[in-house]
């Protein structure tokens, strides 16, 4: 039986090539050992698939070599096309790369935003080399974020956690940077200006070089902005450098200097700048050097004794004489809360005005450092000997505490308050500050020591003509109030001008006796040329535009106007050519009703002499519109023989030109003859227009009959003079007398009965005073 079982086998594995094929072990054959595991099939890794190329050969052995070897060849190109893509994205990248950090290391301000994915793949790139010119222009633009972030965000409850962030930055490096942006934020933000000082104190205690460089450029921008009459730049300027010598980081000889340099030749912007300036190193100048300040104060009497500056620029010098009285309260030399620097440790620069000056405007420049590492060692160990060992965990503990702050002030900037209580806080307290005012001048100093946030100065100005409109009878106190407020700046010249647009619109809504002393206020501001006559451009004087209370405003503020200027001066003034363009609405020449109108208006108020252009305009009204219509009937005319010649030239196209030739003079004489006629007897082509407007006026309605009827009639013209005189006008139909000239009863009468009269198609104001 095994000799049967085994033949089979070996005659397999003999007809195999003599490989012995072994035979699978059963399940249930168990010899003691352990049943093994089933080998599962796994799929091939993934091949580039190739279709073999094929070759025609003869010999079969030559041509499985010549497609082995060709399917080799095609295999590497396979090869290097799939690698291929690979390395040029790799050199594209490398290449844009290369191209960011040449425009990045091109550019002088640095400027050119990043986005942040690619600037982190470019720090890891310069990373590697930090000496390299790429690696220290990153660096450099982010000294740059860093310390103008820094010094923005400072102020006096933050100044003392500020200082450790910006002592962690490289000043010595950045010291340029620095100066720059501490300039900028302070030229943006004037009360803060004492912080900024502060700061600037603080560091030039550790780093002189640093105060030194900011007060050399602040000297050098006044002394361009001085010649260049730039006040904004120049006020700026000195009281930046007024808060340096309060702090001790300059010496009082430069203050004393450019006082000398303002007073010199006094003007008015010299002398505001001057007492702006003395009013903020004036305590430190009196405790300092007496005598100086005595001399100052001395030419700031004699120019005020001279006069030759305007009375604003006065007032504030006597101002400023009150506050020296007052020894600088609210002026002290350090604000509470900034007194941060012992007087041991004060190093005080003496830069004079007239020297010159090292400004070193390449500081603000990226350049690149050859020794770059050892100065950052340098500055490492500088800053630990400021900040102490610790600086690295203090400097993480106030990045988290300023980021804490950022989160509560931007929680806190989120609540809006929309009950308008601070609005009703802030008129409650004009409103007293006015009610306990003594006089305009004390009134208008404490309305300026009001707190106003921006927009607010509106909410002054109407609060102010409330109080007025209030009163019982017009009190000239509010006039100047408004005069002065108007003569301090243009902020409020706009905002007094935009109030009286606001007033003018909405005057209907007040009673008569406020609305007499909003007109009467106004009147006041633009008799003292307080605000521009450019405002009477709202005032449309017709028919349809005013109404019963627009009508007594401007009466009473025209009225007032004339007590002020006197009826000669208020006429001059009209004649004047923005006036008259201003005042085209209120005494219009354009339209015959509305001119009508006006002259009505103005000569029922005594102002009969603004009225006379607008007369000469309705005295030749009939003329030009006897002219518009003859042209327009001419050229009626003129089309008509156009047709008709042309419809006789084509009829008698076939007649002899000798015959044409003949008749031709008789149509002319005839034309001639016909023209004559038409000039002779004008009063036929008048009656055909009557009639046709008969027959159109049948199918009209009776209001727009009227109304056509007295836009198109002409003015009756009255030929007796006694008669023109009675009715006040001398020229023009329909006019009433002025009601300048009224005996008392009348004028009783006409203020008993208050009421508007229409005579003779012409509405008459009739309110007397």
């Amino acid at each position: 039986m095994a000799t049967a079982a085994t033949l089979p086998a070996a005659l397999d594995s003999t007809r195999l090539g003599g490989r012995k094929r072994s035979r699978s072990r059963s399940p249930d054959q168990s010899d003691g050992l352990p049943p093994p595991t089933r080998r599962r099939s796994r799929s091939p890794p993934s091949r580039v698939q190739l279709d073999l190329p094929r070759v025609s050969d003869v010999d079969p052995v030559r041509r499985a070599q010549r497609e082995k070897e060709l399917a080799a060849r095609m295999a590497e190109i396979e090869l290097e096309k799939a690698s291929k893509p690979k390395e040029q994205d790799s050199a594209q990248d490398l290449a844009e790369r290369q191209a960011e950090f040449a425009k990045l290391v091109g550019s002088r301000s640095g400027g050119v935003y990043v986005p942040p994915a690619r600037l982190r793949a470019m720090q890891a790139a310069a990373a590697s080399d930090k000496s390299s010119q790429e690696y220290q222009r990153l660096s450099w633009d982010a000294l740059r974020k860093s310390i103008t972030g820094i010094v923005n965000r400072v102020n006096i409850a933050n100044i003392k956690q500020v200082v450790p962030e910006l002592f962690s930055e490289n000043l010595i490096r950045g010291r340029g940077l620095f100066a720059r942006s501490v300039m900028k934020a302070q030229a943006s933000s004037l009360p803060f200006t004492p912080v900024f000082a502060a700061l600037v104190a603080i560091i030039n205690t550790k780093l002189p070089q640093v105060g030194e460089l900011v007060l050399t450029r602040l000297i050098s921008q006044f002394r361009r902005s001085f010649k260049r009459n730039d006040k904004i730049v120049c006020h700026s300027t000195t009281t930046f450098i007024a808060h340096l010598v309060n702090q001790a980081v300059a010496h009082e000889i430069i203050a004393l200097q450019i006082l000398i340099l303002l007073l010199e030749r006094p003007t008015d912007d010299s002398i505001e700048i001057g007492v702006g300036f003395m009013r903020e190193v004036g305590a430190f100048l009196a405790e300092n050097s007496p005598k100086a300040n005595a001399a100052v104060f001395e030419r700031f009497r004699a120019v005020l004794n001279e006069g030759a500056i305007s009375h604003r620029v006065q007032y504030m010098i006597e101002v400023l004489m009150q506050v020296r009285k007052d020894k600088y309260k609210d002026n002290p030399i350090l604000p509470e809360g900034l007194d941060l620097v012992e007087e041991d440790e004060q190093i005080t620069h003496q830069i004079q005005l007239e020297e010159e000056l090292q400004v070193q405007e390449g500081l603000n420049i990226f350049k690149f450092d050859p020794n770059y590492l050892e100065n950052e060692e340098k500055y490492k160990s500088i800053k630990a000997e400021i900040l102490g060992e610790n600086s690295d965990e203090e400097s993480g503990s106030e990045e988290e505490s300023s980021d804490d702050e950022d989160e509560e002030v931007e929680e806190k900037a989120g609540i809006e308050d929309r009950t308008e209580t601070n609005l009703v806080n802030l008129r409650r307290t004009i409103y007293l500050t006015v009610m306990n005012a003594l006089n305009y001048e004390e009134a208008v100093h404490k309305l300026l020591k009001v707190q106003l946030s921006e927009g607010e100065e509106i909410e002054l100005i109407k609060m102010i003509i409330e109080c007025c409109s209030q009163e019982r009878s017009y009190s000239k106190f509010y006039g100047l109030v408004g005069e002065r407020f108007s003569k301090l700046n243009r902020v409020w010249t706009d905002c007094l001008e935009e109030a009286f647009n606001d007033y003018y619109t909405t005057i209907h809504r007040y009673e008569t006796n406020r609305l007499r002393n909003i007109a009467r206020f106004f009147g006041h501001l633009l008799a003292n040329d307080a605000i521009s006559w450019v405002v009477l451009s709202v005032i449309k004087m017709n028919e349809d535009d005013t109404t019963s209370s627009s009508r007594i405003f401007v009466k009473i503020m025209m009225q007032e106007m004339m007590e002020s200027m006197g009826l000669k001066a208020l006429a001059e003034r009209f004649k004047d050519e923005e006036v008259r363009m201003a005042c085209k609405n209120m005494l219009p020449v354009d339209n015959p009703k509305d001119t009508r109108f006006s002259i009505n208006y103005f000569t029922s108020i005594g102002l009969g002499i603004l009225t006379e252009e607008m007369r000469e305009y309705l005295k030749n009204a009939p003329r030009l519109i006897m002219e518009q219509r003859r042209a327009m009937l001419a050229e009626e005319s003129s089309s008509s023989d156009s047709d008709s010649s042309d419809s006789d030239s084509d009829s008698d196209s076939d007649s002899d030109s000798e015959s044409d030739s003949d008749s031709s003079p008789s149509d002319s004489e005839s034309s001639v003859d016909s023209r004559r006629r038409s000039r002779r007897t004008p009063t036929p082509p008048r009656r055909r227009d009557r009639d046709r407007s008969r027959d159109y006026g049948r199918d009209m309605p009776r209001d727009s009959r009227r109304d056509r009827d007295a836009s198109l009639t002409p003015p009756r013209r009255y030929r007796d003079d006694r008669e023109n005189e009675m009715m006040g006008m001398g020229g023009g139909g329909g006019m009433i007398r002025a009601t300048g000239i009224m005996s008392a009863s009348e004028r009783r009468k006409e203020k008993e009965t208050a009421t508007t009269g229409m005579i003779g198609g012409a509405i008459v104001v009739g309110i007397g005073r």
